[in-house]
This record gives structure tokens, sequence and C-alpha cells, in this order.
């Protein structure tokens, strides 16, 4: 008998990174093994990004075609409908299990009510929501966050039949993070597909699309514009390098979701060097691999990272990384000597970025041969997908 998977998350916008694009590739690997995977979410059965995904049930305010671009407003991002609750309740029984995607969400409070206490085995994947960085950055939202915890996540995550962590690091960092604290942790893994397609024809998409670029060697950034993701300290370091690397520059890819890119681009008119900084938005498909393909090294400066699913995405690209250790697959790079790993200072970044642009040519191409070792032993989604059907008790129908 098929056996039935079904995913709770508030969006599939993928603006959203790398927690929607994960759950999305699980989901193509599980049904590949002969499993069914649904998706409740709280955007509009209209949104354009949810065209050609199966199993979709769109339940919620999010995606409407027609809204004027721009950030979300909280009451957006909370994504409230009185839709998802009944829908859950109605429907949980008839599959084998459910996975929650995120925390601090209507989809977490709906599903609280929905599944504890019911017969359906549920597990959540905080994907990073339990980082301890959030508390040191958002005081007065953590305390919030503390006082709604007995009440929602907490209940919701301590009586899960299982909390899936990415890497052991982060299972670390979300210990005791809230009180009370009794979940049942499990490390599954996480990772990206393989790329696929010709690399010359992808890395010729990407230049296409940024004409600005030309032929340039570039230090590439791919991921959301957002102070946790540490823009400014790269936009900075980079900066610190310029005039002394006049054939390097730097792409900014990603959405910027909360306004900040001007901000950032005046850093760099600062110093002179705004000209050599080019951001290309949201890049997808053949035009986001050939980024990778394109780059010298791939950078990720964030202050927190529950994975960064970009980083194994580079790795499989062959490209050396340069990231913080608050990037939970630090360790893995590290022991495959695969790239640089700094504090997330702005003194470390600068080191960081310094010495791989003075690197050698042969010590870049070692750190590029290691990069593909390390994305074939630890970063391949199938062991994690095979990895979350055992936790949950869940046989394919078809060999994994």
């Amino acid at each position: 008998m098929t056996k039935k998977l079904l995913n709770v998350i508030t969006s599939l916008d993928p603006a959203d990174g790398g927690v929607v694009d994960g759950p999305l590739r699980l989901a193509e690997i599980w049904r590949s093994w002969g499993v069914q995977v649904d998706f409740a979410t709280l955007d509009m059965p209209s949104a354009p990004y949810l065209a050609g995904i199966p199993g979709i049930h769109g339940l919620g305010p999010r995606g409407n075609p027609d809204r004027p671009a721009g950030a979300l407003s909280y009451k957006e991002r909370l994504a409230y409908s009185p839709a998802l609750l009944p829908w859950l309740r109605r429907h949980a029984a008839d599959y084998d299990a459910v996975i929650v995607h995120l925390l601090w969400n209507y989809a977490t409070m709906a599903s609280r009510r929905a599944l504890v206490g019911g017969t359906t085995p549920y597990y959540v994947f905080p994907h990073g929501s339990l980082d301890p960085w959030f508390k040191e950055a958002y005081p007065r939202k953590d305390m919030a966050k503390q006082l709604l915890w007995p009440f929602n996540e907490g209940r919701l995550c301590n009586t899960a039949n299982g909390v899936l962590f990415t890497t052991e690091e982060e299972r670390i960092r979300a210990q005791d993070r809230y009180w009370p604290y009794k979940v049942k942790a499990e490390v599954v893994g996480f990772g990206s597909s393989d790329v696929t397609g010709a690399a010359e024809h992808q890395e010729a998409a990407f230049r296409n699309a940024v004409p600005s670029l030309g032929n340039r060697p570039y230090l590439l950034f791919l991921s959301r514009i957002h102070p946790k993701k540490g823009c400014d300290l790269l936009v900075e370091a980079f900066c610190r390098i310029a005039g002394r690397h006049p054939d390097l520059d730097l792409v900014m890819a990603g959405p910027d979701q909360i306004g900040w890119k001007a901000d950032l681009h005046a850093i760099a008119e600062r110093h002179g060097f705004g000209h050599r900084i080019h951001w290309t938005g949201m890049i997808a498909d053949d035009v986001k691999w050939g980024a990778y393909w394109g780059c010298e090294a791939f950078t990720l400066t964030s202050h927190t990272e529950n994975f960064g699913m970009v980083v194994a995405e580079a790795l499989a690209c062959e490209r050396p990384v340069l990231i913080t250790d608050k990037v939970n697959v630090w360790r893995e790079v590290v022991a495959a000597e695969a790239g640089w790993v700094v504090s997330d200072t702005q003194d470390a970044v600068n080191g960081m970025i310094e010495r791989f642009a003075d690197a050698t040519v042969d010590e870049r191409a070692q750190y590029a041969r290691n990069a593909r070792a390390c994305y074939d032993r630890y970063f391949r989604m199938e062991t994690a997908a095979a990895n979350m059907l055992r936790v949950m008790g869940i046989t394919p129908l078809r060999d994994e």
C-alpha cells in the first residue's frame, strides 16, 4: 500500500530560500520511491509559484499574484487562515505521518491544535528556528517566544514523535533553547540534489542575465538579502580587498525582502567600489547553477544558518566555500578542507576574503577538488531523504 506524507508549511514561495527548496526536493525524491507527498500551505491556490507542484492544498492568503511588490507585512508573514485548522482536523488521519516545517507562525499554531493528542504521527522540522542567535539579535521577540513556548511551540515540539535536525551542530545549539524542552531529537542530515545540465551552457545563461559583469571573475553570494546573512560583513570585506585585486568582482544574488540593498550599496559606494558589486535579485534554474559554476568561490557570512543548502549546491559545482562557523555545516567543510571557515565578525571575515584573494591558482584548485568530495560524502539529499523515512518508520514501495 502506498504510504502518504503531509508537509505543513506556511508558504512555498521560492523567495523564502532553502526552507522551501529543501522540502520540495525531498518530496521529489520520496515520490520517485513510491511515496505520496502532499503539502498544506497558507498560499493562495492561485499563487503562481505553486503551478506544476503536485499534491498542493493552498489554504491561505499568501502569494496573491495581484499584490503590489514590496516587503511582506507582519500579517502576511503570519499568514493567518481560518481554513487550515479544520482542514487538518479532517485530513490528518489520511496520512501515515505529518511533517510541520518551521516554528512561530500560524501554521504551527493550527498544527498544534490539530495534531497534539491525535493518532497521526507527526514530526517537527524547525529549519534553524531554535537557533540562539535570534535571542541575541531580537531579545524582545525572544522573550515573547519564551512566553508562548509552553502553550504552543513547546507543546507541539515536546509531544512530537521527533524533532528533525539537519546537523549535530544545530541539535546542540537548540538544546534547552526554551523551557520546558523535552524534545525527541533526531539528526537526519540534509543536502541538495546534484547539479544537472551542461556547465558551459549554464554559466553562459548567468552571464547573459547579468550583462554588467561581463567576463570578469567574481565571488558569489546567493541567498536572501537579510541581516542574519551577514551581507554587510561581506560587502565591507570585499571593499577592503577590491583595490588590491582589481580583477575580482562580487555578485550578490537573492531577493531583497526587507529593502536592505540600498544601505549595502551605500557601503560600497563610500569605498568607491559600488560598480564592482552586481545585484541580480532572485535567480533560478540554469541561471542559478551558472552563477555557481562561474564563480571563483561561494560566500555565506551568516550570523546563523540552520544548514545552508546553497553551500551544498556550491560544493556540488566544485566551488570552494567561504563561510562562518554559524553556518551549521562548517564542521564538514573543515573536515574536507573544502573552504575557509571563520567567526562571524568583521575582522574575521575581512581576513578570510583577503586570504582567498591572495591564494595561488594551485591552492584554489585543490580546494575546488575537495569541494566536490565534500558534497559526495556529506550532502546528497537522497541520504537525508532515506534517513527521514527510517525515522518515521515508512518503507517506500521502490528502492531508495
